[in-house]
């Protein structure tokens, strides 16, 4: 008999109830001892700049690494365009185009409007003036996530930013994947340094010798560059916490349960604390998903990281209807949702809250991540019930415009003097009070 990873439950019965339960108290914990070292990273960046910088990478990254390797010069960034393939610096080019198109149509514009007492108001927005982008090394630049470089740049670029550093650790080498070179070029990037974890985002947030600070933050990393975007918040802005991947399938009996199981894994491999989770109208629909889940899981090259994933966090649970399966996926506010329904369409307008919907069998989550255009930094761990994927306006600011004409003052000014006088703010009160009195 086969012995599968997990199996399908009922969502009314109390073992169903007790996984999905677990599943909305989900969190992320940071143990208190990774925050304390993020700590004193730090405050060791802060204090000593590029020589604490060089020390963490000695000792983390590359043994022989000094000051002069932190920068990665133009014309090795030329350079590495000869090492990479013409098929992935063709995708590469496709995807940025689709990233490009989709994040134009976010960019907002100022506005004003004059009121007839002759006051005009408005909005204005600026980019900020340089964005840190951080992008992980990848099993020591074995595979480099150049997915990561363009999905971060590219809003930035859009939004009007005029200096987009990137930050990503060598190899032990010393090297930097020419892939994401390529890809930090095709996207914008202005300047790109040897540098990881915390250590990078404390560079990039304080400043060293080398390294010019920035006014916003944003990229994918471990639990150490999460802390260290979570305690320099502030000092500068940052996209977003975020937590381990996670995917919420809604399936009716029409869906493939091999598409199923390999989109639930697609996240599994990420990470043993990813989340995957199918809610499906259909009993042998679960059955023959988690039947799946085993067969597909044991050809992965990442399996063990993928069936302990499943394991830990994976839920399969059998709903009464749709309607269900939707009240429940609003309460989990997944990063990724996807809708393996008949007509998917129909779902749409019930959903609230997830970080990105896929529509179909034909919408897998990969295609959100690597191509069709959206960004695939999203939200997770329920954070998608009041915040949204990183995009243009991550890097951009809003000014409020007040311009009053004298008309418009006088007929305000009792009503601004006496809500200060309320409020105790007698310099308030003056400071409309003085006008009057001329």
């Amino acid at each position: 008999m086969t012995d599968y990873i997990i199996k399908p439950l009922d969502a009314e019965s109390p073992p169903g109830r007790e996984g999905f339960s677990a599943l909305l108290n989900r969190q992320f914990e940071i143990p208190r001892e990774i925050e304390a070292s993020v700590i004193d990273i730090l405050a060791q960046v802060k204090a000593m700049g590029d020589e604490a910088v060089v020390d963490f990478t000695r000792k983390f990254d590359c043994r022989d690494f000094s000051a002069s390797l932190l920068p990665v010069s133009s014309q090795e960034i030329s350079d590495a365009y000869k090492s990479v393939d013409s098929k992935i610096l063709s995708s590469i080019r496709k995807a940025l185009k689709n990233i490009e198109e989709f994040h134009k149509k976010q960019l907002p514009s100022s506005w004003f409007e004059t009121r007839e007492d002759g006051s005009i108001l408005g909005q204005m927005v600026r980019p900020v003036d340089a964005a840190g982008l951080y992008v992980p090394g990848g099993t020591g630049g074995s595979t480099p996530l150049v997915s990561s470089v363009l999905m971060n740049a590219i809003p930035a670029r859009i939004a009007g930013v005029e200096r987009l550093v990137l930050a990503t650790p060598p190899g032990k080498d010393g090297k930097v994947s020419p892939y994401l070179l390529v890809a930090a070029r095709e996207a914008g990037v202005s300047e790109v340094y040897r540098m990881g974890s915390a250590w990078a985002i404390a560079a990039m947030a304080f400043g060293t010798e080398t390294v010019r600070p920035v006014d916003v933050i944003a990229g994918p990393g471990n639990i150490f560059v999460t802390v260290a975007k979570k305690l320099v918040s502030g000092t500068v802005g940052i996209d977003m916490i975020a937590g381990p991947s996670e995917i919420l399938i809604i399936a009716d009996h029409t869906a493939t349960p091999a598409y199923v199981a390999a989109d639930m894994l697609s996240q599994a491999e990420h990470d043993a604390m990813a989340t995957s989770v199918l809610l499906t109208t259909s009993v042998e629909l679960a059955k023959q998903v988690c039947s799946q889940l085993t067969q597909q899981a044991n050809a992965l090259e990442r399996k063990d990281i993928a069936c302990k994933s499943i394991k830990s966090n994976g839920l399969v649970l059998i709903v009464r209807d749709l309607e269900s399966a939707v009240k429940m996926a609003n309460q989990v506010g997944p990063e990724h949702m996807e809708l393996l329904v008949e007509r998917p369409w129909d779902l749409l307008p019930g959903i609230k809250h997830a970080g990105a919907i896929f529509m179909g069998n034909f919408s897998p989550e990969p295609v959100g991540d690597y191509i069709a255009g959206p960004n695939h930094v999203l939200p997770t761990m329920g954070t998608a019930r009041f915040s949204s994927a990183l995009g243009v306006e991550t890097f951009l600011k809003r000014s409020s415009i007040i311009s009053y004409s004298e008309r418009a003052f006088m007929q305000d000014a009792e009503d601004v003097m006496g809500l200060a006088e309320i409020e105790g703010l007698t310099a308030h009160r003056h400071s409309v009070a003085v006008r009057l009195k001329q």
